[in-house]
């Protein structure tokens, strides 16, 4: 470890500055100027920098594409792709970063942001130490991706002919360095309409149809069919969730006490290591709400119209323990002297797509904590030790 020639002191400035910027899922543009600014002051060409068109597929507004570096190899080897994301989640809008200590932290009032600026800045760290001490590497592209948080989306529109023919990746964004992600989930969203009758509800409730009562009974109905909340089928296991319960446009499902609501919204998700128990996890959903609009009719008998619609989000991968990559990740973990350990996660990742477009990805930590919340901090010493692990993977025999 103490062989690797890493500025720490200038890892963590190059984190410090990139934390202090704003740039929220869908606003990239600043951030990734920022980093591309970075790597032109440690020594990568203008011409090295580009940006893909993945802003112009992903069906949200989106600022700018992916940002894609080349550094050409200087011994044989495979090519070998880093990967992280510029975007940080809504919470971390104002963020101004603090140390204290070994930590980075906030006022409080946001989140940090080290989810993923840890990334950006391990990946310039990389690049300075690599071309600072003249390092031998093979062939390098690294890759920070747009609307991670949103729904792995710079990853899912990334055209891989981009990457150049890279034959493994190590995507940052992770929190301990010994950690390495070597497989997740897959997730299936699902989406129910249901469109009641409205009736006062004092002086004529039963001519209604409530649209809350169906909605309510079909994911009671879910429950005891087994298939909400943490699912185990003899057909497989995962996890599903209700997230959204609302009305038009994102306004409460119905208007008021006195009236029975005819419209309710419910938004949804499934997860699992297979893509068709996710799948099936969806379906036990519909026929939830089947049986739910079945058990609901007004005075006449007329029930509600129910209109269900799934898909897929991000496919599940797992990769070998003996694969390419997973043994690099490994060796360099051993070589920093601690020891690795293999995990599969049950949250979607870039790696997720990454590994889809045929670039078999395993995800490194570099420090964060508490992400996705005002307590989040960046644990430096473990974020050194994330840009030391860079070095490694990019200059293993």
């Amino acid at each position: 470890m103490n062989t690797i020639p890493l500025d720490a002191q200038a890892a963590e400035a190059h984190l410090m500055n990139f934390l202090a910027i704003d740039g929220v899922t869908g606003h990239e543009a600043a951030i990734a100027a920022a980093v591309s600014a970075a790597l032109q002051k440690v020594g990568v060409p203008a011409a090295a920098i580009r940006y893909d068109d993945a802003n112009k597929r992903i069906p949200l507004p989106t600022e700018t594409g992916n940002l894609i570096v080349t550094l050409p190899g200087t011994k044989a080897g495979p090519h070998l792709l880093f990967s992280t994301h510029l975007d940080t989640v809504p919470l971390c809008g104002g963020a101004k970063p603090i140390k204290k200590g070994d930590h980075i932290v906030t006022d409080g009032s946001t989140a940090l942001g080290g989810d993923n600026r840890t990334g950006c800045a391990v990946l310039v760290a990389l690049v300075e130490t690599l071309l600072k001490h003249k390092l031998p590497h093979p062939p390098i592209t690294l890759l920070f991706t747009v609307r991670e948080e949103s729904g792995l989306h710079g990853a899912r529109e990334l055209d891989p002919k981009q990457l150049g023919g890279a034959e493994m990746c190590f995507n940052v964004d992770g929190r301990l360095v010994s950690e390495l992600i070597i497989g997740a989930v897959g997730q299936s969203n699902w989406n129910v309409e249901i469109k009641g009758k409205a009736s006062h509800a004092g002086v004529a409730p039963e001519k209604g149809i409530s649209a809350t009562l169906v909605g309510a009974l079909g994911l009671a109905e879910a429950h005891r069919q087994g298939w909400f909340g943490k699912v185990v089928q003899p057909s497989g296991n995962g996890t599903s969730n209700i997230g959204i319960f609302g009305g038009h446009e994102g306004k409460p499902a119905g208007d008021a006490t006195n009236v029975v609501t005819d419209y309710a919204h419910l938004v949804g998700e499934a997860r699992s290591p297979s893509a068709d128990f996710a799948a099936a996890i969806c379906e036990g959903y519909r026929a939830a709400f089947a049986t739910a609009q079945s058990q609901v009719k007004d005075s006449g008998g007329a029930q509600a119209e129910v209109t269900f619609t799934t898909k897929a989000a991000y496919p599940p991968f797992n990769l070998a323990e003996d694969s390419p990559a997973v043994v690099r990740a490994k060796q360099a973990v051993q070589a920093l002297g601690l020891e690795p350990t293999t995990v599969f996660s049950n949250g979607g990742l870039d790696a997720n797509w990454l590994d889809k477009h045929g670039v078999p990805t395993v995800t490194i930590g570099a420090g964060q904590y508490e992400i996705h919340t005002v307590k989040e901090y960046v644990d430096v010493p473990e974020f050194v030790q994330g840009c030391r692990l860079a070095v490694l993977l990019s200059t293993l025999d």
